[in-house]
Order: C-alpha cells, then sequence, then structure tokens
C-alpha cells in the first residue's frame, strides 16, 4: 500500500471518527479524553523503559481519587506528563497555533521535572548511555538546529505536506537534535502530537510492543518513521471508534492489549 492511500484511509477514518465525538455527550468524551490519556502516558513512558501501573496512573490523574504522593512512585513525573498532554490540547485549540522555538521549551520544561535546576539546559555532551541509538547532533549544534527546523516549518514546502507527513517529519529532527539530557524523546512526540490536534487528528500515540521498531525506524528515513507513525495512528483512531460506539465505562481493570482501558 502506497503512502497516499494510507493518507486517504487515514483520513477517511478520523472523518468518521469526528463525526462520532460531535455526537456524543459531554461526559462520554469526558470519559474519552481520561481514557486517551492514560493510553497516551502509559505507552509514551514505556517506550522511555519505564513500565507504570495502572493504579498509579489513575491516582496520579484523577482528581476523584484523594492518594498520598509519597506512596505512588513516579507521581510527579505522571502528573508532569499529563500537564503536558493538557497544554498540547490547549495549544492546538487556540485560533493560531505558533511553532517556534518557545513552543518546544515550554513544552520541555512542563513534562521535566527540575530536580537539579540544570534540566532545562540544552545539553553540553553526547551521552554515552541512553535509550536512543540513532545519530544525534553535536551539543555546539543544537541552538542551530533547532532554529533551522523551526525556519523550515514556515516554507512552502513543509505547508505543502500532508499534515501526518509534516507531524512525523518535525518529529524524527527534533529527536534527531536530542536538545537535552532528559524527555527529549518525549517533547518530539509531544510537539507531533500537537501538530496532529491541530490538523483535527488524534496524537500518534506509538505502543509498547512496537518499542523496538521505533528504535529502529530512528536511524532510518523518514518513510520508515512515517510508517510506523501511520500504523500508530490508524490502531488509535480505531480503538478510539470503538470506545464512542460502545460507550463503555473504565472499571480500572487495567490497560487493554491495545493500549485503551479494559472494558
Amino acid at each position: 500500500m502506497s503512502e497516499q492511500t494510507s493518507f486517504y484511509e487515514i483520513d477517511a477514518k478520523m472523518e468518521i471518527l469526528r463525526d462520532l465525538l460531535d455526537q456524543a455527550t459531554e461526559e462520554t468524551t469526558a470519559q474519552f479524553d481520561a481514557a486517551l490519556d492514560l493510553s497516551w502516558i502509559y505507552h509514551d513512558n514505556a517506550l522511555e523503559g519505564i513500565v507504570l501501573h495502572f493504579h498509579e496512573l489513575k491516582a496520579a490523574v484523577d482528581s476523584r481519587i484523594i492518594s498520598d504522593s509519597t506512596l505512588i512512585p513516579m507521581y510527579d513525573e505522571i502528573c508532569a506528563h499529563k500537564a503536558a498532554i493538557d497544554l498540547v490540547r490547549d495549544l492546538a485549540t487556540r485560533r493560531r497555533v505558533v511553532f517556534d522555538l518557545n513552543t518546544i521549551k515550554i513544552l520541555h520544561q512542563t513534562v521535566t521535572i527540575d530536580h537539579n535546576g540544570k534540566q532545562y539546559h540544552y545539553r553540553k555532551e553526547n551521552p554515552l548511555h541512553r535509550l536512543y541509538f540513532h545519530e544525534i547532533v553535536q551539543p555546539e549544534k543544537i541552538s542551530y538546529k533547532l532554529r533551522k527546523l523551526v525556519d523550515w516549518a514556515t516554507t512552502p514546502e513543509f505547508k505543502k505536506m500532508h499534515p501526518i507527513r509534516r507531524a512525523t517529519s518535525v518529529h524524527q529532527q527534533l529527536i534527531a537534535i536530542y536538545p537535552w539530557m532528559k524527555n527529549s524523546g518525549k517533547v518530539a512526540r509531544l510537539l507531533m502530537s500537537l501538530l496532529l490536534y491541530r490538523d483535527g487528528y488524534l496524537p500518534a500515540v506509538i505502543h509498547a510492543v512496537e518499542r523496538q521498531r521505533y528504535y529502529e525506524v530512528l536511524r532510518g528515513d523518514l518513510d520508515a518513521v512515517t510508517g510506523l507513525v501511520l500504523a500508530s495512528l490508524e490502531n488509535d483512531i480505531d480503538s478510539a471508534t470503538r470506545f464512542l460506539r460502545e460507550d463503555y465505562e473504565d472499571d480500572e481493570h487495567g490497560l487493554t492489549a491495545d493500549g485503551w482501558p479494559a472494558a
């Protein structure tokens, strides 16, 4: 199947999902967003090698649950991730989303817990031990490469690309720059989701089972990354469509294989 055909099929499925969201009640929409957030945080952390438990996620993101944060590992990290997702949604709903260096920095500051006052600075070295094995730019080129990325997003070439291709390309380039020692991967995926949201799509939540494939495609070309993002986005749209059609309630049993709360 060609990439253009895949784009067409995704767009057709997304149109059906938009209709379902338009018809959904406010309560159902809130349940949908809550389920999506749990799946998003769970799988995005799994890509970073962090396994979260469902009760931890619920306790951290559900304001109805009163819990002692000292008893929940990763509580602050989960809350920061949820705040970053909320920021992505907020930015995407604004009349004009400005894709600039400040947006990238704010996403990083929101998702990152700064324990030592150094997390917000660009990295000064190439880490010897890291999860990602693709080539990253030298530290002295980070600022230059970020400016080039932002400038490129204003060009006719960028604007003519399919929205999914645009978002994927920005993600690939930002994670290749790898600006920070911590959360560069999360920020790249958050930015991709922001661009997708802005153009009327769901975020592309890459699932835990695709972790090794994700690392591998980052070492390849844009086509390889786009293929994985398309597959992830299609899975997310299919899961969301089932969720809205069935209109089920979360019974707190955990996450299903496709990443949504178990029925």
